[in-house]
């Protein structure tokens, strides 16, 4: 009997020493250490249903400087757009390449994708998780304050999208301190925060400074993630308390760090002087994208 694929969706899913194993394994990439082409002759269909510029960039560079190859398939150039169905896809995809990263909005259809597909399966972002951002997060995380991350006391603040439920994933699997600071209706994945209130000291609040007080990490998103245009202006008045400015990183402990995912609005979710000031680790967050996901592709397809 063949050996079940491994797929990368949900880190909550996934063993944590296998995640510590990607950490130290991305240190291992980025230092250096490990170099070649270990992946020559292999190939990555990207499947893209919403813009990017992290994701693509970072895993088209990091397939090519492991030798190998790179496909990406959007909407508009491809029959996924004109209603090919998720199986079908799935299903042909996994005859011509070693492995698929989709990039969506239903994380339903993720989840079937790799049902369907008989090669690994990577979750590139979904509106409810965005598994290989906060790897990279907690990556940049390890190289300030060491590859403990159980002792660390993390903040959140703004909105209850999939990066906060990406963060409670990882509050689960690794037990540090997470505080949530989000206006009222704005919360992240109830399921999600119950699970992880199950491994981890999580608390929701509503106020930024609170959650702040003592963190390592401060970190934030946008207000209005990509398809909620129509809901800037009602968001801008909903989250006029929650942005990370020069008071709230007064909170934090000495030395902790601010970080985005990025894009950043500067001026709404985060001042500039915050996103550019000294505490700031935002390039070296987007930089460990590179590293983190030639981590999971040397993992999944080498």
């Amino acid at each position: 009997m063949e050996p079940r694929k491994r797929d990368f969706i949900d880190i909550a899913e996934i063993e944590t020493c296998y995640l510590r194993r990607l950490l130290e394994l991305t240190g291992r990439l980025k230092s250096g250490e490990l170099s070649g082409r270990p992946l020559e002759g292999r190939t990555l269909a990207m499947i893209f249903r919403k813009s990017s510029t992290r994701t693509r960039v970072s895993t088209e560079a990091g397939m090519t400087q492991l030798g190998g190859h790179a496909i990406m398939i959007s909407d508009r150039d491809s029959q996924i757009g004109r209603g090919e169905s998720v199986a079908d896809t799935a299903k042909v995809l996994s005859r011509y390449v070693h492995a698929i990263l989709i990039r969506t909005f239903g994380h339903d259809e993720v989840a079937q994708l790799a049902r369907e597909a008989s090669v690994p399966v990577i979750n590139g972002l979904t509106d409810l998780l965005h598994p290989c951002q906060v790897m990279a997060d907690l990556y940049t995380a390890v190289e300030e304050f060491g590859e403990d991350l159980s002792g660390l006391r993390i903040a959140w603040i703004g909105d209850g999208n999939n990066m906060a439920n990406s963060w409670l994933n990882a509050a689960y699997k690794f037990g540090f301190r997470l505080r949530i600071a989000c206006p009222e209706g704005y919360g992240p994945d109830p399921r999600i925060l119950a699970r992880a209130r199950s491994g981890a000291d999580v608390e929701v609040l509503r106020s930024p400074v609170e959650a702040a007080t003592g963190a390592h990490v401060v970190t934030t998103d946008v207000w209005a993630s990509m398809g909620q245009e129509d809901e800037q202006a009602v968001r801008e008045v909903a989250f006029a308390g929650f942005r990370v400015d020069e008071d709230v990183m007064a909170q934090a402990d000495p030395s902790g760090i601010f970080l985005h995912c990025l894009p950043a609005h500067r001026g709404e979710e985060v001042t500039a002087d915050v996103i550019d000031g000294p505490r700031s680790r935002v390039f070296q967050e987007a930089e460990n994208r590179l590293h983190v996901i030639k981590a999971i592709l040397l993992d999944l397809v080498g």
